[in-house]
């Protein structure tokens, strides 16, 4: 965060409508796979800023037996009953009726406030073997046919989309996409600035962003793509014309990003970077919130992989991260935390 950009006042931006649900400020958890569980989120909502969280995709289909055969939910929403509002679910199938039955039992079940639609996740799991995700852009009309039964299955709850450009470059269906999203009743799209065949390497097309955006007449756009500081969320918004935008990555070393960003939306100077030793006692409350979930053993397994994004821009990464995603209990992870992770920190600078 440079001195000019960090002082310089900017004007308010204004809220996000998804239906009835308001998001303001208009900045977005992104739904990232293995990584935004309830322990997640419960950090990013401590620190403020993000107007909507969002839960890891489930998988419909899976949801529908686990229910069906066990009487259970998908660990994935471990905490969506109870926590706070507004919380999105994001879903993803290619049978319109698999998803519109879980989107019933999710708005009115578990009384989420926006039920999303995944039409952008690249892995061949889902793509190439199970024909969904970004597989589906391929196919608009179909993707139309799935967002009208999940909004009437919905009755009333907000029922949103996340595209990406398109299959490949040689197929960039977003245009289209987002405009039968738009016909069949949805309250939001998200476009990530990519096509799935680049998965998250090069670089985010904001124009073309802004081009879904300027497609459409009635639904907001939220767009999503290397927005890895506050300024450059404020910039995106100011300059591409989307009514929000989306979070993902970056928010994994530094989810104190979203209140950053929230400060400088409303023209005031926004939070310091934590201290190093506050940082630290980050990883460590995010690690008792995993393991009051799935106990030591487990917790400590699930853990490494946070631990090793928050190291994230430390110069002795490279050293934590080979031990951290090692250790499993919880005593070598509190020593690993306690010999390498301030050493590392050390010799850090913002």
């Amino acid at each position: 965060m440079t001195p000019e950009t960090a002082s310089a006042p900017m004007p308010a931006v204004a809220p996000l409508a998804i239906g009835s649900v308001v998001v303001d400020p208009p900045i977005l958890q992104a739904p990232m796979a293995g990584y935004t569980n309830y322990a997640y989120r419960q950090v990013v909502r401590e620190f403020g800023g993000a107007g909507l969280l969002a839960t890891e995709m489930i998988a419909a289909r899976s949801a529908i037996w686990l229910e069906t055969n066990r009487g259970e939910h998908p660990d994935r929403l471990w905490g969506v009953r109870d926590e706070p509002r507004p919380l999105a679910v994001q879903m993803w199938d290619n049978d319109p009726d698999n998803l519109a039955a879980v989107g019933r039992r999710l708005a009115q079940d578990f009384r989420v406030s926006v039920v999303d639609l995944n039409f952008g996740c690249p892995v061949r799991q889902v793509t190439e073997k199970a024909h969904s995700g970004s597989w589906l852009l391929r196919d608009p009309d179909r993707v139309g046919t799935i967002v009208r039964r999940v909004v009437e299955a919905c009755d009333g709850v907000p029922v949103t989309a996340k595209i990406r450009l398109g299959c490949s470059d040689s197929c960039r269906t977003a245009l289209e996409v987002a405009q039968r999203i738009e016909e069949a009743g949805a309250s939001c799209l998200t476009v990530h600035g990519r096509v799935a065949a680049q998965f998250f390497t090069g670089a985010a097309d904001w124009e073309a962003i802004a081009a879904v955006k300027r497609s459409v007449s009635r639904m907001p756009v939220v767009g999503n793509g290397d927005i890895d500081s506050p300024e450059t969320a404020v910039r995106r918004l100011r300059e591409t014309g989307v009514d929000g935008v989306m979070i993902a990555r970056e928010a994994l070393a530094r989810p104190w990003i979203f209140a950053q960003a929230a400060a400088l939306l409303r023209g005031a100077e926004p939070p310091p970077d934590p201290t190093l030793a506050e940082q630290r006692e980050i990883v460590l409350h995010h690690y008792d919130l995993v393991c009051r979930r799935f106990g030591a053993e487990q917790g400590t397994l699930l853990m490494r992989k946070f631990a090793c994004s928050y190291a994230q821009g430390l110069p002795g990464a490279r050293d934590f991260r080979g031990k951290v995603s090692r250790v499993t209990s919880r005593e070598e992870f509190l020593q690993v935390m306690d010999t390498c992770f301030p050493r590392a920190a050390t010799h850090f600078s913002a």
